[in-house]
């Protein structure tokens, strides 16, 4: 499913607002999410740290279990704003992806968001990780 230019704006602009709400006392790395759902409702995260680094979670799981949470429908398009990682553009990581695609399954768009000129860049989940394992009927009867 394809989102409208407008779409892609307002996910950006969310995800940028949430940036700064970002809990990150150990890597200063302040990174926002936003998802847009099929019924048009937008849920934001945050990336929340944690001494413990492996129970850190990340800002587009975040979003993506607040969508979930609250029975928003199926997301269509998540947003991620954050600092570039090695001079390129951030998307999100590979337990994400996995996350993301279980309930908007590989056509699902990825919007990372250069945190400095809100400019977006757009890929898919089958994009970014090709041949990544995911259900037939993504979210089926769950959203």
């Amino acid at each position: 499913m394809s989102i409208t230019s407008d779409q892609v704006s307002g996910l950006a602009e969310a995800a940028l607002a949430a940036r700064p709400k970002s809990y990150v006392p150990y890597s200063g790395f302040e990174t926002g999410a936003a998802v847009l759902t099929e019924v048009g409702t937008i849920h934001v995260g945050v990336l929340v740290e944690n001494l413990v680094f492996g129970l850190a979670m990340c800002a587009e799981r975040v979003a993506l279990f607040s969508a979930i949470a609250q029975r928003s429908g199926k997301p269509i398009a998540l947003a991620v704003a954050a600092p570039d990682t090695a001079g390129r553009r951030t998307y999100p990581c590979g337990s994400c992806l996995q996350v993301a695609v279980e309930f908007g399954g590989p056509d699902m768009e990825i919007i990372a968001v250069d945190p400095d000129t809100g400019d977006p860049e757009t890929r898919t989940i089958e994009e970014l990780a090709p041949g990544i394992p995911h259900r037939k009927d993504p979210g089926a009867g769950q959203l």
